[in-house]
Parts: structure tokens; C-alpha cells; sequence
């Protein structure tokens, strides 16, 4: 039997229309949806934010010069990072024909001079103990050029540019006085100069997923986890670091075969004085040590315990003797 086509015109489809209740679920979930998605968005955007910050540290420009601060007659020099990656700017303040350097290692945030230490009276010091000195500003302390701060990866260039500096001023005992993340720099730096005569390390910072974390939690209640994670995949984008290249496990294993003093305070707030012993228990150079100092802070112990600071330094530094080091 055929349908007409009037007949099939119509059997129509009845359509049946969607319940209220329906529709009103699916706004509901498109809405919480667009909440969750939007607050991960926000919090990856904060992630991004503090990576960027950590990246990127506001640096004071340089205001005074050894002779207008200590009466210290200096040379602006300028010399090439070990790989070539920049050119770096400082001061050499000689010292007669002495054939001992002590370069100086600046923390993050700050540049050569380094007020809060003060910068000035430790070259002073060193200065009058028959040293040259260098100072120079990382390249994220630059006035010119500014880059990123890499938590040691760049700087480990710069400051082995900065020894190149002295091996050719003809210094033949190479001491690298470090500071916060110059400390953790000048450890990495250990790793791959066989330059280096001593180290003096105040208040030293490795940057690591634990110090970065407890650093952070400094100023925001982050959870731990998955902000290690985010950041640890934000800071190749921002800065071109990874946290998996800078080798803070080879460091923290490191028996260097140069002395070290290590000097740290319990009361620091950005790297934790247990570091300070963990590094120095791995030395078994004879005249490596520690001074862990009761109440002290952050790059503020030779502030706050002056006369004992130059004295443990001095005493550090008078058995300087590459031939007793090697």
C-alpha cells in the first residue's frame, strides 16, 4: 500500500520538549565548570606571577666606588662570562704587586655593593689583609643589559669569567667570598674550576624545590604540592631554567678539595641553617669549617657580630697557602 504524499506531509516528528529541570542542570554544571577552570587559571596565572618576580628581582643601581666609600683606588674593568654569554662590568682594587685575590660574590637582589653586609667594609678588610679584589654586578644587576636571575646556572658563567679576571691579573691564590645565592653560585662554580683556592661562604642559598618553597612560604600559604611543580614547569618559559639544571644534588654531595668556611645564622629566614651543616659535614679538607651563629639572620651576621666575623675570617684566611690547600 503507497502513502500519498499528503500522507506523508503529515507524520511529522513530535519533538518533545526538554524538562526545565533539564536545561537548568546543564547551565548549572556549564557554570561550575567555568568557576573551576577560571580559579585554575588564576592559580597557575599567580604561579606565573611569583615565577616572573623570582625571575626578574628589582636591583638598586650602584651608588658609590671604593674611593669614595673606603679611599681604595680601583680599576673599572669590564670581561666576558666563560662562555661568552655577556660581557659583566665591576672594579679591581689591586693591592701592590700581591699575588692573592679574593673575589666577591654578590647575593640575589642586590649588586656589587650590597649595602646591608656591608660590601664596602668586607673589600676594605680584605684589601688591607694584602688581597686584590674584584667586585662585579650579575647579569641580573646589570644597569645595562639586565637579565634574568637563573638561581646559579647563568652566574656560574660570570663568576668563573670573573677568576679568568684574576688568573690573568696573575693572582696565583683565588679566594671567592660568597653571599646568599653568590654562595650557591660559588659552589657550582667549585664543580668546574680547579682555579679556586678557598671559598668563604655567608648565609648560602642553593636554589632547590625545598629552599624555593619554604622561601615562598615566606609570603603566601601556597600548598607545597602541585606549586613546586608548576613552578619547576614555568621557569624554562620565564627565564630559560630549568630547576633540573642547577645540579643542587651534586653540590649538597660535593667533597670540594679546596677549604671552605661556612658561615650561617639560626635565625635565617630565606635558607634554613641546617643547609650550612649539611654542606660542611660532606669537607674533609683540614681546614674547612663552620660557624653557626646563635640569633643571627639572613647576610646579617657580620653586622651583628663584627670583631668575631673579621677574626674567624682572618684566622680562615692566614692559612691561605696554595700549596697547603692542594
Amino acid at each position: 500500500m503507497h502513502t500519498s504524499p499528503r500522507e506523508e506531509d503529515n507524520t511529522e516528528l513530535i519533538l518533545t520538549p526538554v524538562p526545565k529541570f533539564t536545561r537548568l542542570k546543564h547551565v548549572l554544571i556549564a557554570t561550575i565548570l567555568s568557576i573551576v577552570f577560571f580559579l585554575i587559571f588564576c592559580f597557575v596565572a599567580l604561579h606565573g606571577y611569583i615565577a616572573w618576580v623570582l625571575s626578574n628581582p628589582t636591583v638598586a643601581p650602584v651608588y658609590s666606588n671604593p674611593l669614595l666609600a673606603k679611599g681604595m683606588k680601583y680599576e673599572d674593568i669590564s670581561f666576558p662570562a666563560i662562555d661568552g654569554s655577556r660581557t659583566m662590568q665591576g672594579w679591581y682594587i689591586p693591592a701592590g704587586n700581591s699575588k692573592k685575590t679574593i673575589i666577591f660574590s654578590h647575593g640575589y637582589g642586590a649588586n656589587r655593593e650590597e649595602s646591608w653586609i656591608p660590601m664596602y667594609d668586607l673589600a676594605n678588610f680584605a684589601h688591607r689583609l694584602d688581597f686584590n679584589v674584584i667586585m662585579f654586578d650579575y647579569g641580573f644587576a646589570a644597569q645595562h643589559s639586565k637579565e634574568v636571575a637563573t638561581g646559579g646556572k647563568k652566574e656560574t658563567q660570570q663568576l668563573l669569567g670573573a677568576i679568568q679576571v684574576a688568573k690573568y691579573r696573575g693572582a696565583k691564590e683565588i679566594v671567592v667570598w660568597g653571599f646568599s645565592m653568590g654562595a650557591g653560585t660559588a659552589l657550582q662554580a667549585g664543580l668546574i674550576s680547579k682555579d679556586i683556592d678557598a671559598m668563604i661562604l655567608d648565609s648560602t642559598f642553593l636554589l632547590e624545590p625545598d629552599t624555593l618553597y619554604h622561601n615562598i612560604r615566606q609570603k603566601m600559604d601556597l600548598p607545597q604540592h602541585p606549586s613546586i611543580e608548576i613552578l619547576e614547569f614555568l621557569f624554562p618559559i620565564l627565564n630559560g631554567t630549568s630547576l633540573r639544571q642547577i645540579p643542587y644534588q651534586e653540590v649538597k654531595k660535593k667533597d670540594y678539595p679546596f677549604p671552605i668556611l661556612f658561615i650561617h645564622g639560626t635565625e635565617d629566614e630565606k635558607a634554613p641553617y641546617p643547609i650550612a651543616e649539611m654542606l660542611a659535614s660532606h669537607q674533609t679538607n683540614k681546614n674547612s669549617g663552620v660557624w653557626i651563629v646563635e640569633n643571627s639572620h639572613h647576610e646579617l651576621i657580620f653586622r651583628e657580630h663584627p670583631r668575631e666575623y673579621l677574626r674567624r675570617v682572618s684566622t680562615f684566611l692566614s692559612l691561605n697557602h696554595a700549596d697547603e690547600f692542594r
